[in-house]
């Protein structure tokens, strides 16, 4: 497969990469210093782009490749790929689903733990010397509140199996209830937002759900109320959440997604009731390995004439 040209429009955990690199001919747009000059030279012959969610691929990059037949996008979420050019286009589009799954909900757990036992400050507690002067104030106990969970896909799945195991209750909010899920369906987000304790958001990016968690939901979530956001940053409405939170209409937030990321809201940073994560939900060797592999091996069965792993309906 070495006459296949791909363009590499981000990069990718290397001990996946590398393979990718030696079945195929690939140009790494991200590595060019002229990247209009790098497309108009290959353009004509790149037949398969290898992205990232954060990447993506628009209609104008599509547009400067002719003869594109496949986008392999390395992670799940595909909101930054043009779907409707690609479809418009005869583009193939896979991605990588399930093999996140475990990791992205163990971030999830993670941070609903340590927002609501306040373990980042009590960690900084220790390290300042404060505890010397006096204990740290009390958290709240994680056992016995409501998470309503925002998208209850695969990995909403599997949170809800962690949260349940330190004895919370789970609701959910989706398009639509479930058939054989035993939680109890909401219509309304904002409703379920009242209801709950915790809310987590763990649906896809993308224009149907921009600014899906506005100021009136996190108002309904109120004051003792904590947001968890392992989705997109695009989902929360960012200046209504830090302006909750700094006027305690918020209780707190654990955050590992942001609307402009890496550039995080700075009112933040001073935030002794928010935990901050660098997007770093599947970001464990096990599973970026396996996230590589399914990308590469997409590419491979396309380009062997068979049909791909995991396309993107």
């Amino acid at each position: 497969m070495k006459n296949v040209d791909i363009l590499s429009v981000g990069p990718f955990y290397p001990p996946s990469f590398e393979p990718m690199e030696r079945d195929f001919t690939v140009h790494k747009l991200w590595q060019a210093k002229d990247r209009g000059a790098l497309i108009a030279e290959v353009g004509g012959r790149i037949r398969g782009i290898q992205t990232t969610g954060g990447h993506g691929a628009d209609a104008k990059l599509m547009d400067a490749l002719p003869k594109l037949e496949i986008i392999s996008c390395f992670g799940v979420g595909v909101d930054a790929v043009d779907l409707d050019a690609a479809r418009q286009r005869g583009v193939i589009v896979t991605n990588t689903p399930d093999v996140l799954n475990e990791c992205v909900a163990d971030l999830a757990m993670g941070l609903t733990v340590a927002t609501l036992r306040r373990i980042s400050l009590g960690d900084r507690y220790v390290r300042a010397g404060s505890w010397l002067k006096g204990a740290l104030p009390l958290a709240q106990k994680v056992g016995g509140k409501t998470m309503g969970i925002l998208g209850y896909g695969r990995i909403g799945k599997a949170i809800a199996k962690r949260a349940e195991a330190f004895g919370m209750r789970i609701v959910y909010h989706g398009r639509k209830p479930q058939a054989g899920v035993a939680h109890k369906y909401y219509a309304s987000l904002t409703e379920m937002a009242r209801d709950c304790d915790v809310l987590m958001v763990i649906c896809p990016g993308g224009a149907a759900t921009y600014r899906l968690v506005n100021a009136e939901v996190l108002a309904a979530l109120g004051p003792e109320g904590t947001l968890i956001n392992v989705a997109r940053g695009s989902v929360v409405d960012e200046t209504a959440l830090v302006k909750a939170l700094a006027d305690g209409r918020l209780g707190a937030a654990g955050l590992d997604v942001f609307e402009s990321e890496p550039k995080v809201p700075e009112a933040l940073f001073a935030m002794d009731q928010v935990v901050l994560q660098p997007h770093v939900g599947s970001a464990t060797h096990e599973t970026r390995k396996a996230m590589g592999d399914l990308t590469v091996d997409n590419l491979r069965a396309h380009f062997s004439g068979k049909p791909v792993l995991t396309p993107v309906a």
